[in-house]
């Protein structure tokens, strides 16, 4: 995906994330912590920092899934997704990896959520 592209599927992803929400997410970590949430299927509740962290970790393993990098092991006695690496992750630098996890996540939301 060419980077004016991406910048425009992904503001066209926060928009429409703002209008089932009524808030805009501030950046992708927060989009990441949505699609955490969402996989791990509870519903809203409070988390501790270190269960944010792990939805985050579920959610970047997801959207990676897609690529072939992760594979879902299955869940744990207390419903959490474990993931398997496949294959290296493929991070050059930051950038690079922003880029592929942001087209990676729009590619969750069109196959997983906006269908």
């Amino acid at each position: 995906m060419e980077i004016e592209n991406l910048a425009q599927q992904w503001d066209i992803l926060l928009d429409k994330l703002e209008q089932v929400l009524g808030k805009k997410p501030a950046d992708l970590n927060a989009v990441l912590f949505l699609i955490g949430v969402q996989e791990l299927g509870k519903g809203h509740q409070f988390f501790t920092k270190e269960q944010k962290q792990d939805l985050m970790h579920i959610a970047i393993c997801k959207v990676l899934s897609y690529s072939g990098i992760y594979e879902l092991e299955g869940t744990d006695q207390d419903g959490w997704p474990h993931w398997k690496l496949i294959q290296p992750l493929p991070f050059v630098n930051v950038i690079e990896q922003e880029k592929l996890l942001k087209a990676q996540v729009i590619e969750y939301f069109e196959r997983e959520v906006f269908v």
